[in-house]
């Protein structure tokens, strides 16, 4: 064979990879977004509650780690007094109450790899209760068993699996509102 046809095959062989490639990747099946990558969160878990009423202020928002291993903020704390009742804010089963740490701890499992842990929260219901959405099963901890610096929140975290994700992004359509010009018309 001479030269000039193996340089053809040289210049042809990185269009050949790439139609390689193209082709491959029309033919992948498509991949699932991450939960909670669009605003609102995904829709079919669309419609969470708020575990306090009425609903708090955000204390301080979910600000996760950049690696697994580091430091972050795994939750929300919402603004909550000692005494206030905490309910579920989807359907589940209480799969753990006790102490972490030093605070009381109370865990939801929602199914499909979804539970939330709320602190600190005294269970008024034992593990293995099913709970309805907005069913109490539990209050906010007295002062010194608390979350926040001052004494006054609830921390909500959610976890897919072992990941934890951002709970506000379960609370439905969260998207900002926009205003549109009034032209005085009814």
């Amino acid at each position: 064979m001479d030269d000039s046809h193996r340089t053809a095959r040289t210049r042809a062989a990185p269009y050949l990879a790439v139609a390689l490639a193209l082709v491959g990747a029309l033919l992948a099946p498509p991949v699932p977004a991450a939960a909670g990558a669009l605003p609102g969160g995904p829709a079919t878990e669309a419609g969470w509650t708020w575990p306090l009423e009425p609903q708090p202020a955000v204390a301080h928002p979910f600000d996760p780690p950049a690696r697994p291993w580091l430091s972050g903020h795994r939750g929300v704390d919402l603004a909550g007094a000692p005494g206030a009742a905490v309910r579920a804010p989807q359907a589940g089963t209480v799969s753990f109450s006790g102490w972490v740490v030093d605070r009381p701890v109370v865990t939801i499992d929602h199914g499909d790899g979804l539970r939330s842990s709320f602190e600190p929260v005294q269970a008024t219901v034992p593990v293995g209760s099913a709970v309805a959405q907005g069913e109490e099963f539990g209050v906010v901890s007295a002062p010194g068993t608390a979350h926040c610096a001052d004494g006054a929140c609830l921390h909500w975290g959610v976890r897919r699996g072992e990941d934890y994700v951002d709970p506000l992004a379960f609370l439905g359509d969260r998207r900002p509102s926009v205003l549109l010009p009034w032209d005085g018309a009814p």
